[in-house]
């Protein structure tokens, strides 16, 4: 529990600025609570409910110092794409569904966090990272734009409720007053952050519920409506067993999401004040916010970009400033919840638009882009499958292509025919240096790659093939293995079925380089003694054991 470890260190100096940091993070933790609830498919009030307790939560088993956990726009398309067909309308059946999703997310978080599988994330590549992203930014975009103009649309998926939304357009179903109020509300947010710190959520919201109280809009528009009075209480979400595998699904989505978000954030926190972050207790600490947003009916949280900023330039120091957030959310729920009544859905949808566009990362595929086009593309695939298929299978489909991309690397890595270079130390590929001499008799052959089942055939093709490709005929093949960092069973085999082969044309299969660990493997395998007296720790070594044993006609160069 690092909280307890924080607050048995705490400064008295930090308890002002706590305080005064926890209420700064109150006054944007409510209008966005509310706004990404409603994003999830889910009544407004549960985006509160999945504020209070995670913030709690993580104060305790968190390892990050400032880090806010809490309600998440990418995450609020995960939720969606379970919640709304599988709910049918029902709100209370919503909750229990993105309650139950919240469990399966934190069991998720906890389970690896304390197997001490953090590093899976960093399976994703940037490329595909941003590829899921973008495609969740777009995902976010379309859900809310009919909201922003007024109306609702029925279709599931992006391009369903897409075309639906062009197709209210051209039916006049815009109300023009939400609209104002959704557009209002975007500028403020925009100009307050273009031109200053102050986060412009609650200027802009408090700017909307003003103007329709005012103008009397409440009749005109959608609003918020009054909101249950009192603290959640403990409810177990039970759900449908015919829902359990969707909903399963969505939670392991939404914990891969949710942590591959938390770690890159607080690493940069704990980079920023001087910390450092344990990947696995960052997990078990998002787990136990999720856990308790489960419990108390909440739905799936992460830690927020957006939300994080405003505790570190309050000055915040500790947690204890999320605490004060989640007391004076609480505050609001016990003594005024019908503060936010008049709040209008369009301004809802304004502050998730807002975070969605913040999503998007378009500078570095430029980058990317010009530096290697094959992942650019990549990048934008990632991002189609996740807009046209949704954001479960797309999630999916990101971790399907990167596996197939670490294959790939590998599949068919690059091989070289070395050679000697007048004036140049060692020996260099010939197809880079083709004035490069070849020593007659030998080949030396370098494999840039493990070995393994998916390139072992490569391999042997290959190295036969510069064999053939040889001016003279040959004695000796030489395999510069330093690159070569693993050899598995598969590999094993075709060595030996390859050094069959070569004996049989009168070639000697030697490795040069070769690392211990390597050694140990084909000595498990029962192919060290085969080449035992063939392994040499240079290629140097190779090349003048291969000069001794023949009698060629080699000048170096001095």
């Amino acid at each position: 529990m690092p909280g307890l470890h924080t607050l048995r260190h705490y400064r008295r100096a930090w308890l002002g600025k706590d305080i005064m940091a926890g209420l700064a993070l109150a006054a944007v933790l409510v209008p966005v609570g509310i706004a990404y609830a409603v994003a999830a498919g889910l009544p407004g009030i549960y985006g509160l409910y999945a504020t209070i307790l995670p913030l709690l939560a993580y104060a305790v088993f968190g390892p990050s110092r400032i880090l806010v956990i809490a309600p998440d726009s990418a995450l609020a398309a995960i939720i969606l794409a379970v919640v709304l067909p599988l709910s049918q309308g029902d709100p209370d059946k919503a909750v229990a569904l993105a309650g139950a999703m919240a469990l399966v997310t934190g069991l998720t978080c906890v389970l690896v966090g304390v197997g001490r599988l953090g590093f899976i994330t960093e399976l994703l590549s940037k490329p595909i990272r941003y590829g899921f992203m973008n495609g969740i930014a777009v995902t976010v975009l379309v859900s809310q734009l009919p909201a922003l103009f007024g109306f609702q649309v029925e279709s599931g998926s992006v391009p369903g409720r897409f075309a639906e939304f062009l197709q209210g357009l051209r039916e006049g179903a815009t109300v023009w007053p939400a609209l104002g109020l959704g557009a209002g509300c975007l500028l403020i947010m925009a100009l307050l952050a273009r031109h200053t710190r102050i986060p412009g959520t609650l200027p802009a919201v408090a700017a909307a519920i003003l103007a329709v109280s005012l103008f009397g809009l409440d009749g005109h528009l959608s609003v918020l409506g009054p909101m249950p009075q009192g603290f959640p209480l403990p409810v177990l979400p039970l759900i449908p067993l015919a829902d359990a595998g969707a909903v399963v699904a969505g939670g392991m989505a939404a914990a891969v999401l949710a942590f591959a978000e938390t770690s890159i954030l607080s690493r940069s926190y704990a980079a920023r004040m001087g910390d450092r972050v344990d990947a696995d207790k960052e997990l078990v600490g998002l787990g136990a916010a999720n856990l308790a947003t489960g419990l108390f009916q909440g739905f799936p949280v992460s830690s927020s970009a957006s939300r994080t900023p405003v505790v570190e330039s309050a000055g915040g120091k500790t947690q204890l400033a999320c605490v004060v957030g989640a007391l004076a959310v609480t505050g609001l729920l016990v003594f005024a919840p019908g503060l936010l009544r008049n709040l209008p859905d369009a301004a809802l949808a304004a502050v998730v638009i807002m975070a969605a566009s913040r999503l998007f990362v378009l500078r570095d595929l430029k980058r990317i882009h010009r530096m290697q086009p094959w992942e650019f593309w990549l990048s934008m695939a990632c991002c189609a499958g996740v807009v046209v298929l949704g954001p479960i299978p797309g999630i999916g489909l990101a971790i399907v292509i990167a596996v197939i991309e670490f294959l790939w690397d590998g599949w068919r890595p690059h091989f070289a025919v070395l050679g000697r270079v007048d004036q140049m130390k060692g020996y260099h590929d010939l197809k880079r240096y083709p004035r490069a001499r070849q020593i007659p008799g030998l080949v030396l052959f370098r494999w840039d790659a493990p070995l393994f089942f998916a390139n072992a055939e490569w391999f042997s093709r290959s190295a036969v093939d510069a064999v053939d490709r040889a001016a003279q005929p040959v004695s000796w093949l030489v395999v510069a293995a330093e690159p070569v960092t693993s050899v598995d069973v598969t590999a094993a085999d075709m060595l030996l079925e390859l050094d069959e082969q070569l004996s049989a044309c009168g070639v000697r299969l030697c490795f040069a380089e070769m690392k211990d660990p390597v050694k140990d493997k084909l000595r498990r395998f029962g192919l060290y003694e085969r080449f035992d007296g063939y392994f040499f720790p240079t290629v140097g070594v190779a090349v003048n054991a291969y000069l001794d044993a023949h009698d060629v006609k080699w000048d170096d160069w001095d």
